[in-house]
């Protein structure tokens, strides 16, 4: 069974991976960089003070530890699964389309870029779905094109990234509903 799903997940990493051109490999290296996306998180934060003013210290804390804990736990998951990235799969190499030569470290199983962006993405959902109707749909495909980016750039399986993906939001999900618990007046 296992080795049906990674023979599944490489043939749709392949496919995925072989679809580039100049362009993409340009906008796909961007998208996957989180310095790129400085001005999008100060927009977040601008509107998380805005709407929720004295509380948005805690909400701001807690998207620190929650991208903290995402990351660290992502790492860990690589470290114990230690799945190899495809570009360090000897007999994948010939077939990996890598942009700017860049691989990454050896284990893949799950995405960090998947895992964080999703978290961060479910966190805030419920936070401004109520005031921003197209929101979720907006934060999900950002996710989503972010973690895409990482099989694009020839660093991911779509099983880390289907892996990141789940941890990211089940991380997501348990902080926010933290915050409404505990959520301070005002």
């Amino acid at each position: 069974m296992i080795e049906t799903l990674n023979h599944i997940d490489t043939q749709v990493f392949i496919f995925l991976n072989s679809q580039h051109n100049s362009f993409f490999d340009f906008l796909m290296y961007w998208i996957s960089n989180k310095y790129v996306w400085i001005p999008f998180y100060a927009f977040l934060i601008y509107l998380i003070i805005k709407k929720y003013k004295k509380q948005s210290w805690l909400i701001l804390l807690l998207i620190a530890i929650l991208i903290t804990a995402s990351d660290q736990l992502s790492v860990f998951m690589k470290n114990y699964f230690q799945r190899p990235r495809p570009c360090h799969q000897d007999e994948l190499q010939a077939l990996v389309h890598l942009v700017n030569n860049k691989c990454g470290g050896a284990y893949g199983f799950v995405s960090s870029h998947a895992s964080n962006s999703f978290a961060l993405a479910v966190f805030l959902i419920p936070f401004f779905k109520p005031n921003y109707r197209h929101f979720s749909f907006l934060i999900l495909s950002w996710a989503l094109l972010v973690a895409y980016s990482r099989i694009y750039l020839g660093v991911h399986f779509p099983g880390d990234i289907i892996g990141g993906a789940l941890t990211g939001m089940l991380l997501g999900y348990i902080f926010s509903r933290f915050f409404f618990l505990i959520r301070p007046p005002g």
